[in-house]
């Protein structure tokens, strides 16, 4: 019989960050587990900007505190949380698009994530496999949190000449 643990959340929350930038050239992400240290070495220095001030330089999990480091010169700025968005996943393949629509609240900007699905080693006893089975939008909403009329959302599913799903 195989015997399965659970992922503690700060390894879940560093897979979520890893899978949120997987697609993307000018990110590496690496995790270190004997300082709880999650690294982000971001070639683009704008880029790296828009991360550090995206997600937050520490996250604590009960009695552990991860700590979240963007590797690249920052620099100071006036720019919005959308641009700090645009900037952060500019290039990065798991985004479609970034759209503005107005509605009766206000325009709304939509970051839209490729319709596909993110699996990651994470230990759950849910999953045969111990993976957990995600959406970009749903660790972008967990990585970055939702503000200032920036939704996270998915492409919708293209079908075929037949209305068939494409697999």
């Amino acid at each position: 019989m195989e015997s399965m643990k659970l992922s503690p959340p700060w390894i879940t929350f560093a897979n979520e960050v890893k899978a949120l930038f997987e697609k993307d050239k000018e990110v590496i992400v690496l995790y270190y587990d004997e300082s709880k240290t999650l690294k982000l070495y971001v070639k683009n220095e704008r880029k790296a900007d828009a991360i550090s001030r995206l997600i937050p330089a520490e996250k604590t999990f009960g009695n552990v505190t991860l700590k979240i480091e963007v590797v690249q010169a920052n620099r100071d700025g006036e720019e919005t949380q959308l641009d700090l968005i645009k900037l952060a996943f500019a290039g990065n393949r798991a985004v479609e698009s970034i759209r503005d629509v107005d509605t009766p609240f206000g325009t709304m900007h939509y970051v839209i994530f490729e319709a596909s699905v993110v699996q990651f080693p994470n230990d759950d006893t849910q999953d045969i496999n111990g993976m957990k089975t995600t959406l970009y939008q749903d660790i972008a909403r967990e990585i970055i949190g939702q503000k200032d009329n920036v939704l996270f959302c998915t492409d919708r599913v293209r079908f075929d000449a037949r209305g068939s799903f494409p697999f």
